[in-house]
């Protein structure tokens, strides 16, 4: 996910230079091109076209670099992420007195206490028969817009076609940031404004230090505004759509809950990855092993991200669906 998703429009061009006085970053582009031109006559242009022996990866891997030396993404602000600790354990309450007073009148009567709230597991799904509104991601790039288009498509705020991805995709530049992704084009932060932008409000990113508190976390926010969460899976690299869970304990009441699993909707179904292996389809309950193999700490190879690396993250809706 935190990495060239698409090729970004060139940047408007500078005046007029005369050929003495070229601009540098004209310059780069030229002998860039010529670069990748030698690249293709080497690698065979019919290896390019149909991936043999994984050239054609290793040639997109070049043209985003190159693309990146080009055409670096703009160092804007973007969407905080918002660093989740835990809460510190409660000051203890004071002493009584150890001298009594003497009551003057007779105390009012204690009101009854409230029930205890019971314990015990629960199973929510807000989308058990959605499947109809999933859309896979139509490039091996595209999960981030995959899992937003997703989103809005169970909140009922866009439709799940090739052509409303692709209309998300288009616009990345006008959330873009290297700081929510040093690699341009879609990061945590992008997915929140995509989000806002379709009518989907009040999203956040949360960063936990510990898996559990990250998908209790994420399933208390589902369940009180009854609007899909996404995970961010796969080091910071994927896209998984949350709508529903099983804990042993209401998230909501309780605060220790243990989250067991999520449903997940996976924009990379039907694919499978050579490092991830087979996708699920859309809605299929992931246990406890599957979220330990897939929901790790964010890390990118690009660079440091402070408030993200180490970290579990999700993003998670903070507006109750009316």
């Amino acid at each position: 996910m935190a990495r060239t998703l698409e090729p970004q429009p060139p940047a408007a061009r500078p005046p007029m230079a005369t050929r003495r006085h070229r601009p540098r970053g004209r310059v780069i582009a030229l002998r860039i091109g010529v670069v990748l031109g030698a690249v293709l006559v080497l690698s065979g242009l019919g290896a390019v076209a149909t991936n043999a022996f994984g050239v054609g990866d290793r040639f997109e891997n070049l043209v985003d670099k190159v693309r990146l030396a080009v055409a670096p993404p703009p160092d804007r602000p973007t969407v905080a992420t918002v660093l989740i600790d835990p809460s510190p354990s409660p000051s203890p309450s004071p002493s009584p007195s150890p001298h009594p007073v003497a009551a003057t009148t007779s105390p009012p009567p204690s009101p009854s206490p409230s029930p205890e709230p019971v314990r015990r597991g629960v199973d929510v799904n807000l989308h058990p028969d959605a499947d109809k509104l999933f859309n896979s991601q139509i490039t091996k790039d595209w999960c981030a817009p995959s899992g937003v288009q997703i989103t809005l498509a169970l909140m009922g705020l866009a439709p799940a076609t090739d052509a409303f991805q692709r209309e998300l995709v288009g616009r990345i530049g006008e959330w873009e940031s290297r700081r929510d992704s040093r690699n341009g084009g879609w990061g945590p932060a992008a997915i929140v404004q995509a989000l806002d932008a379709y009518g989907a409000k009040g999203y956040e990113i949360h960063a936990h230090k510990s898996r559990a508190a990250a998908l209790r976390d994420a399933a208390r926010a589902l369940s009180d505004t009854g609007s899909p969460a996404i995970v961010i899976a796969w080091r910071g690299a994927h896209t998984w759509v949350m709508t529903g869970y099983r804990a042993d304990a209401d998230p909501t009441i309780f605060d220790d809950a243990v989250v067991k699993g999520a449903y997940i909707f996976d924009p990379w179904y039907p694919r499978v990855s050579t490092i991830w292996g087979p996708s699920d389809p859309p809605g299929t309950y992931q246990d406890g092993a599957e979220m330990r193999r897939n929901f790790l700490p964010w890390k990118r190879p690009e660079g440091s991200y402070p408030d993200r690396d180490g970290r579990y993250l999700v993003v998670v809706p903070t507006v109750k669906v009316a």
